[in-house]
């Protein structure tokens, strides 16, 4: 079967949102634009959950995706965060992200409302036909409160303009049962699940870790896109200790920010209510690194 948004095939790294005195570091942010290029990745995700967009003002919001649209240039693919629990809300800024050259649009589930199943079709449906670009439904009930139903994403799927979902459900079930009731692209929300989703057909992933290991990330699913199995073991068994380790240890993405900081990589700024990590998660995060192979 084709799906309909292969388009995003691979990986697309959920960028975080750098900061230097409280303001975000545009020249930081296209560093990280740059260096996400030269490992080859497919698509860049700026302001999504890794992104703080809850923290960013709406002038804020709308400039990331613009700079990352520009230093993109068409190098990589831009799935632009334009989520909200409002959707005239969600509608401004898909269509803001659309003007700046957004390829496509990561719009997560209304959060804190707990609309009921035709509510959450009704939103999706509202900002599709308001906006005419690719849409990535972003399911993740552990942050939205509640889960968009395989059938009420499988409905989703007749719209033109709703091309893939990215699944942060943590559930194989409602994962297959999309896979077999719709033509949608499928990605993975979560790192470690990221192979035993393509396994079932899924087709790449949204990715943290690629902040920190684009390459590595990148293996992954190639292997796995290839079907060479072993290899992709490999690479799975290989990120899954940092993976999990990683963001065990606080909210994302408080222990990305801050690994990045220990690989000299940005501040490791967070906005409140988020808080920097601690001492005791610092030293866990040092081993870990040192364990990856990053740190010496």
């Amino acid at each position: 079967m084709t799906r309909k948004g292969e388009m995003f095939r691979g990986v697309t790294v959920a960028l975080v949102t750098p900061f230097k005195d409280g303001a975000v570091d545009e020249a930081a942010l296209r560093q990280l634009v740059d260096e996400m290029v030269a490992a080859g990745i497919e698509g860049v995700a700026p302001c999504g959950t890794t992104g703080e967009s809850p923290t960013l003002s709406h002038d804020e919001h709308d400039r990331v995706i613009e700079i990352v649209c520009d230093q993109a240039a068409g190098r990589t693919k831009v799935m632009a965060g334009t989520g909200s629990n409002s959707t005239a809300e969600a509608i401004r800024l898909t269509k803001n992200a659309k003007a700046a050259g957004a390829d496509g649009a990561l719009v997560v589930s209304p959060y804190y409302n707990k609309p009921m199943q035709e509510g959450f079709y009704q939103h999706y449906k509202a900002i599709a036909e308001a906006v005419d670009i690719p849409i990535v439904v972003y399911n993740i009930p552990g942050r939205s409160a509640k889960n968009i139903e395989p059938e009420t994403i499988i409905r989703l799927a007749e719209i033109p303009n709703i091309v893939a979902v990215k699944e942060a459900t943590g559930s194989m079930d409602q994962a297959s049962q999309i896979l077999a009731g719709s033509n949608l692209t499928l990605l993975s929300g979560d790192d470690s699940l990221t192979l035993p989703l393509m396994s079932i057909g899924g087709s790449g992933s949204v990715s943290v870790a690629g902040n920190l290991v684009p390459a590595d990330v990148k293996a992954l699913v190639d292997n796995a896109a290839s079907n060479n199995l072993e290899a992709a073991r490999q690479a799975h068994h290989k990120l899954f200790g940092l993976c999990r380790n990683m963001l065990s240890l606080a909210t994302n993405p408080i222990p990305v920010k801050a690994a990045m900081q220990l690989l000299g990589k940005g501040t490791g700024e967070v906005r409140l209510p988020l808080t920097p990590l601690d001492e005791q998660g610092t030293a866990q995060l040092r081993e870990t690194l040192q364990n990856y192979g990053l740190l010496d």
